[in-house]
């Protein structure tokens, strides 16, 4: 594969090895998508021979509440720090009324840095009076949004939520879409023949993990890294997508968030599941603390510290480094991925 790479969309794949990162769209219509021309600039290394992207989470905003403020100044404080190439929202990204409102503020640093930025929804992003399609267009209207047109193409999209009928209603998390599995094998596909057959090793972003983590966890696979405060919340529905990434070959990781007590990296089957630090404030519960997880019965801890984490390749070499960047700057958890 040649050294640069390009955005044909949102960002799904993160390529890593020798080549630049590559980031593309994740479909939700069985139609093949078309590339949208406002997002076909290339991705490329730095003049060090890096790519940077940074991840937040769970941000849960709500416009002109004081509880919001520490989300803000986290959000502001992570781009000046860290100064990256691509920036990617893994949702969560407002927590109340007004909806539409709550992500423009939130997401106006993204807009206003001049840096490339793209969400995937979670699943509180369509409970506040928008529906999901409404808060995905006004998040395109922004500046510096690679997100595609819903019918053309998203990042992996782990939906809201189900209700299971039978005996009685259950209520669970919502899933990933088989027509998503299906944009994401043809791509995998096709960027493995432009690299002469082998597959392109790929990250994958999204909101609520898969029903895997789970699982490793109960057959005693740990964490390598990070903070374990709380378990796994996936759906109940297993859409299998963890096992086309595994037939596919290209997908070193699995970036979430979801789970606000947890920023971790757990390797299960050739893949690492890894969790984003919690980006917000005080609207939801949070228990993560400077020297890591808090046991508290209140809704928030003292000493919360909101964070971010960070990708980084480097041109020439496989894998990849990702550590968590707190509040204030401090680093942990620096880990590297082969």
């Amino acid at each position: 594969m040649k050294r640069r790479s390009f955005l044909k969309g949102a960002a799904v794949a993160v390529a890593g090895a020798a080549a630049a990162p590559v980031l593309s769209a994740c479909s939700r219509a069985d139609a093949p998508a078309e590339p949208d021309s406002r997002v076909a600039g290339k991705f490329s290394f730095g003049p060090g021979g890096t790519f940077t992207v940074l991840q937040f989470t769970d941000t849960h905003y709500i416009a002109g509440d004081p509880r919001s403020e520490r989300a803000l100044r986290c959000v502001q404080e992570a781009l000046e720090g860290v100064k990256p190439d691509l920036v990617i929202h893994t949702g969560d990204v407002v927590f109340g009324r007004p909806d539409i409102e709550s992500a423009m503020e939130i997401l106006s640093p993204l807009s206003s840095s001049g840096i490339p930025w793209a969400v995937a929804l979670g699943n509180h992003d369509s409970q506040f009076g928008s529906t999901r399609e409404d808060m995905f267009k006004a998040i395109r209207s922004l500046p510096g949004c690679v997100n595609l047109p819903p019918k053309n193409g998203v990042l992996f999209d782990s939906m809201d939520a189900v209700i299971l009928k039978g005996e009685e209603d259950i209520h669970c998390y919502d899933y990933i879409r088989h027509s998503q599995i299906a944009w994401y094998r043809a791509h995998s596909e096709r960027f493995a023949r432009e690299n002469g057959g082998a597959p392109v090793p790929s990250m994958a972003f999204f909101h609520i993990p898969l029903c895997e983590l789970p699982e490793a966890l109960a057959a005693g696979v740990q964490p390598v890294c990070g903070n374990n405060g709380e378990p796994p919340c996936p759906s109940r529905l297993n859409s299998g997508l963890f096992a086309q990434f595994r037939e596919m070959g290209d997908v070193k990781a699995i970036v979430t968030g979801h789970d606000h007590d947890c920023d971790y990296v757990l390797p299960y089957g050739g893949i690492n599941f890894i969790y984003g630090r919690f980006s917000g404030g005080d609207t939801i519960y949070n228990h993560l603390g400077p020297d890591g997880y808090i046991p508290s019965d209140t809704h928030t801890a003292p000493g919360t510290v909101s964070g971010c984490r960070v990708f980084r390749f480097t041109a020439g070499e496989p894998g990849f480094r990702t550590w968590v960047r707190l509040y204030g700057g401090e680093i942990r958890q620096d880990f590297s991925a082969v």
